[in-house]
């Protein structure tokens, strides 16, 4: 059985777990390891300040309390993302506005976002998906023009550059994920970046469920009670110090998974120059992270049909999101401005592959043989490309 996902150990985390425990100094959050894993994040990626949380969703959930989101703003984001993108705000009492995403990189197509701006815009919320970066240069000038907030959902972007700017830096803030199906994971786990002084001491603040704790320890009270709104979001010792094994091997995990990525691509070529299916778009002021590889096939149906196959195979393929402004909830609390275009067909086709940290390279040479057997020459090539053309 070839899975979906496996979790990446290196084994340098079972050594950091054991010192906390042998150390038995604090295991509760904002430990040793919190502050090893906080300012490890901020030297890699030139952040002014990180704050570990308990998951990417608490992390947004986080910078939506702390644009003082409230009852009637509304924040853009694309449809195609994970439900936590939305709630987090919707939490707050905003409604969503949905735009279009880009057919290339499945990104918030940043030529849409400008008709969805109203006078109760507040926020716009650009998602790095599959770790390859959306438009931050047009997306940071439209912010600037109306005077709005960036919050940059790279979930998947630990590891991601646009113009040699990580992502999850560029916008007022950023949310990492930590989760176990991402790069670099400690279980459940997030970050929240702020990337202006002047959210610093507040989101703190808000991390410890609205008290000047984190003053009190570095002296600059000499007690600490309840100031603002918060809650726990601070993950205990025992994640900071698993995922700091991880963090401090960032280049071998990323080597890895970036050599699996350019085996699915170079192997899975020539079934895509003969236009029986596509594979993902890489802007050129992209450096991505391999967080995932998938094919777009022709449609539902064939999509259904290959996952099925590969099943057969024991090899664990999957679809991912549905888009929000066609669920029930996002139906209720947000709204889809401008024409589906992309959304909706390109999530249809979008299948992904087996990618992990230590998947062998006949682990991919064999799910790529049994898509190429799929889609065999002799029983189904000449239909497919008639099929594909005609859509095109």
């Amino acid at each position: 059985m070839i899975p979906f996902n496996k979790p990446a150990v290196i084994g340098d985390e079972v050594d950091y777990v054991n010192e906390l425990i042998n150390n038995r100094e604090k295991f509760s959050g904002d430990g040793l390891f919190t502050k090893k894993c906080s300012a490890l994040i901020e030297d890699l990626y030139d952040v002014k300040k990180v704050l570990l949380t308990t998951s990417c969703t608490h992390a947004l959930e986080m910078a939506a309390i702390l644009l003082d989101i409230k009852e009637g703003d509304e924040v853009i984001m694309p449809s195609y993302t994970f439900v936590s993108t939305a709630n987090a705000f919707v939490l707050r009492g905003a409604k969503i506005v949905f735009v279009d995403i880009r057919s290339d990189t499945m990104n918030i197509d940043e030529t849409k976002i400008e008709q969805a701006i109203t006078n109760k815009t507040k926020v716009i919320v650009p998602v790095h998906y599959a770790g390859v970066s959306c438009e931050m240069d047009t997306i940071m000038e439209i912010a600037e023009k109306y005077s709005l907030f960036v919050v940059e959902d790279a979930a998947q972007g630990v590891n991601s550059f646009y113009k040699e700017q990580a992502l999850g830096t560029i916008g007022h803030l950023g949310c990492y994920s930590f989760h176990e199906t991402k790069n670099y994971n400690c279980g459940e786990g997030g970050a929240l970046l702020i990337n202006e002084a002047r959210f610093i001491e507040r989101a703190e603040i808000i991390r410890e469920k609205g008290t000047n704790r984190s003053k009190f320890f570095r002296g600059h009270v000499d007690k600490y009670g309840w100031v603002d709104i918060g809650s726990s979001y601070l993950p205990s010792e025992f994640n900071a110090a698993f995922l700091y094994g991880q963090l401090r091997n960032v280049t071998l995990i990323n080597d890895d998974r970036l050599s699996s990525w350019n085996l699915y691509y170079e192997s899975l070529k020539p079934l895509a120059d003969n236009k029986v299916l596509e594979l993902p778009t890489v802007s050129e002021f992209c450096g991505h992270n391999a967080h995932m590889f998938y094919i777009k096939v022709k449609n539902l149906e064939e999509r259904s049909n290959l996952i099925e196959h590969l099943k057969t195979k024991e090899i664990g393929a999957v679809f991912h999101y549905i888009p929000l402004h066609s669920s029930e909830a996002g139906k209720k609390y947000g709204t889809f401005i401008g024409t589906d275009l992309a959304t909706t067909v390109e999530s249809e086709r979008l299948l992904r592959l087996p990618l992990y940290y230590d998947i062998t390279k006949e682990e991919v040479l064999n799910i790529v043989k049994e898509i190429k057997a799929y889609y065999s020459v002799e029983n189904r090539g000449d239909q497919i490309e008639r099929n594909y053309s005609s859509r095109r």
